[in-house]
């Protein structure tokens, strides 16, 4: 494997791992601590650390947890639900997920989708996805979900996510250390 700093072969070491919180909400709600492999890189005197594909980086609540929660949401939203709250109370109450947060993760994922969306198109047809002058999230968020099979957790979701990552190196959500600036 190619060192993610600096692209040389075996420029790396492996380090002690650190522990990150992984919270998951389906099909029940589990939070506890997983390691998490860290790296060394020789030539850049910088760590990496390869995170789990059911994680999303900097995110505590796993992938199957946050698009679990907008499945949801989406469904309060085509029964004629305003907002994320009726969301954020269908998921378990020591989750302490919040209408806010519910938000923040739409818009996390369709920024990823968004910016997959060349490298998707190849696999999926995408051209029912239109992005207006004044896009409404919902409705661009679930055209993605449908047109990617997404109607619950499961194989669909894991292939996506396991091709997109094998084919750009990068996940399909959020942004690692290496690749955020300043670094």
């Amino acid at each position: 494997m190619a060192c993610p700093l600096c692209g040389q072969e075996a420029c790396y070491r492996q380090i002690t791992p650190y522990w990150r919180q992984a919270i998951d909400l389906f099909p029940e709600f589990k939070k506890k601590r997983i390691p998490i492999a860290r790296f060394l890189c020789s030539s850049r005197k910088k760590t990496f650390s390869l995170l789990p594909i059911q994680l999303i980086p900097y995110f505590q609540y796993t992938l199957s947890a946050v698009l679990g929660t907008l499945l949801l949401a989406l469904e309060c939203h085509q029964r004629g639900q305003r907002g994320f709250h009726g969301a954020s109370l269908e998921v378990d109450p020591d989750s302490l997920v919040t209408p806010w947060l519910v938000a923040c993760w739409l818009m996390v994922i369709l920024t990823g989708l968004r910016r997959a969306h060349p490298v998707l198109r190849k696999w999926v047809d995408l051209t029912s996805i239109h992005t207006p002058k004044r896009p409404r999230a919902w409705e661009e968020v679930s055209a993605y979900f449908l047109c990617l099979g997404w109607k619950a957790q499961g194989p669909r979701l894991r292939e996506v996510l396991q091709q997109y990552s094998r084919t750009t190196r990068h996940f399909l959500f959020g942004t690692p250390s290496q690749l955020r600036l300043g670094r």
